[in-house]
Protein backbone atom coordinates (compact mmCIF):
# COMPACT_ATOMS: atom_id res chain seq x y z
CA UNK A 1 0.00 0.00 0.00
CA UNK A 2 1.47 3.46 -1.13
CA UNK A 3 0.14 5.24 1.99
CA UNK A 4 1.22 4.81 5.70
CA UNK A 5 0.67 5.76 9.08
CA UNK A 6 1.24 9.84 10.05
CA UNK A 7 1.14 10.62 6.44
CA UNK A 8 -1.38 13.67 5.42
CA UNK A 9 -4.05 12.78 3.37
CA UNK A 10 -7.30 14.72 1.44
CA UNK A 11 -10.60 12.51 0.87
CA UNK A 12 -11.44 12.24 -1.93
CA UNK A 13 -14.96 11.01 -1.83
CA UNK A 14 -17.73 11.12 0.61
CA UNK A 15 -19.41 13.56 3.34
CA UNK A 16 -15.63 15.11 3.96
CA UNK A 17 -14.59 15.73 0.54
CA UNK A 18 -11.45 17.95 0.13
CA UNK A 19 -10.49 17.96 4.17
CA UNK A 20 -6.80 16.87 5.22
CA UNK A 21 -6.31 14.65 7.96
CA UNK A 22 -3.21 12.76 9.14
CA UNK A 23 -3.65 9.03 9.29
CA UNK A 24 -3.71 7.12 12.49
CA UNK A 25 -4.00 3.66 11.53
CA UNK A 26 -3.48 1.63 8.44
CA UNK A 27 -5.43 -1.43 7.67
CA UNK A 28 -3.84 -3.21 4.74
CA UNK A 29 -5.70 -6.59 5.00
CA UNK A 30 -9.42 -4.77 4.75
CA UNK A 31 -7.46 -1.62 2.67
CA UNK A 32 -9.45 0.76 5.42
CA UNK A 33 -7.70 4.15 6.62
CA UNK A 34 -8.44 5.97 9.71
CA UNK A 35 -7.99 9.78 9.55
CA UNK A 36 -7.79 12.26 12.64
CA UNK A 37 -10.68 13.95 13.38
CA UNK A 38 -12.68 13.00 9.80
CA UNK A 39 -15.64 10.76 8.59
CA UNK A 40 -17.34 11.12 12.06
CA UNK A 41 -20.55 9.60 12.93
CA UNK A 42 -22.08 9.61 16.64
CA UNK A 43 -22.60 7.02 18.46
CA UNK A 44 -25.23 6.19 21.25
CA UNK A 45 -23.32 5.30 24.88
CA UNK A 46 -24.82 3.31 27.58
CA UNK A 47 -24.27 4.21 31.24
CA UNK A 48 -21.56 2.55 32.04
CA UNK A 49 -21.86 2.86 36.32
CA UNK A 50 -25.04 3.27 38.43
CA UNK A 51 -25.72 7.28 38.68
CA UNK A 52 -23.70 8.18 35.63
CA UNK A 53 -25.50 9.48 32.28
CA UNK A 54 -25.33 8.11 28.55
CA UNK A 55 -24.09 10.17 26.09
CA UNK A 56 -23.71 10.66 22.19
CA UNK A 57 -19.74 10.42 21.07
CA UNK A 58 -18.12 11.11 18.11
CA UNK A 59 -16.71 8.31 16.74
CA UNK A 60 -14.20 8.44 13.52
CA UNK A 61 -14.98 5.15 11.02
CA UNK A 62 -12.16 4.25 8.68
CA UNK A 63 -12.15 4.69 5.17
CA UNK A 64 -11.16 3.24 1.87
CA UNK A 65 -7.84 3.75 0.72
CA UNK A 66 -9.15 4.92 -2.30
CA UNK A 67 -11.02 7.30 -1.28
CA UNK A 68 -7.77 9.47 -0.38
CA UNK A 69 -4.33 10.68 -1.39
CA UNK A 70 -1.30 11.88 -0.22
CA UNK A 71 -0.59 15.44 0.16
CA UNK A 72 2.91 16.38 -0.97
CA UNK A 73 5.17 18.48 1.23
CA UNK A 74 6.52 20.32 -1.14
CA UNK A 75 3.54 21.44 -3.32
CA UNK A 76 0.45 20.98 -0.82
CA UNK A 77 -1.47 19.40 -3.22
CA UNK A 78 -2.91 15.99 -3.60
CA UNK A 79 -0.70 13.96 -5.59
CA UNK A 80 -0.42 10.32 -6.82
CA UNK A 81 2.95 8.48 -5.92
CA UNK A 82 5.59 7.40 -7.35
CA UNK A 83 8.49 4.66 -6.29
CA UNK A 84 12.08 4.82 -7.09
CA UNK A 85 15.02 2.57 -6.11
CA UNK A 86 18.27 4.51 -4.68
CA UNK A 87 20.70 1.86 -4.00
CA UNK A 88 19.20 -0.59 -1.33
CA UNK A 89 16.44 1.94 -0.92
CA UNK A 90 12.51 2.00 -2.01
CA UNK A 91 11.80 5.77 -1.81
CA UNK A 92 8.35 7.31 -2.80
CA UNK A 93 8.26 10.65 -4.55
CA UNK A 94 5.84 12.69 -6.40
CA UNK A 95 4.66 12.47 -9.43
CA UNK A 96 3.99 16.30 -9.81
CA UNK A 97 7.49 18.00 -8.13
CA UNK A 98 9.46 14.91 -8.30
CA UNK A 99 10.09 15.60 -4.90
CA UNK A 100 10.97 12.29 -1.94
CA UNK A 101 8.13 12.16 0.67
Amino acid sequence: MKIHKNDNVQIMAGKDKGKQGKILKVDIKSGKVLVQGLNLYKKHQRPKKQGEKGEIISVARPLNFSNVMLVCNSCAKPVRIGFKIEGEDKIRYCKKCKSNL
